[in-house]
């Protein structure tokens, strides 16, 4: 098992970037502009997801009926 010889550094728990703080901030920040971004966010993603899927499907389909005939 290794040993580390050298102490920690500074107080414990203490985030030197101050990132983890910053990030819990963020998160738990409450208030209408989080909510308001997903009620108006649109439906694009989902309906460019649908309409490839679609494609794929009918890619194959093609694909295997050109190959058995």
């Amino acid at each position: 098992m290794a040993h580390n010889p050298q102490p920690p550094q500074g107080p414990q728990g203490h985030d030197p970037a101050g990132s983890t703080q910053m990030f819990r901030a963020f998160v738990d920040e409450p208030g209408p502009a989080g909510q308001q971004t997903q009620a108006t966010r649109p439906s694009g993603p989902r309906a460019g997801l649908i309409v490839g899927v679609i494609a794929v499907v009918v890619i194959l389909a093609a694909v295997g009926w050109l190959a058995f005939s």
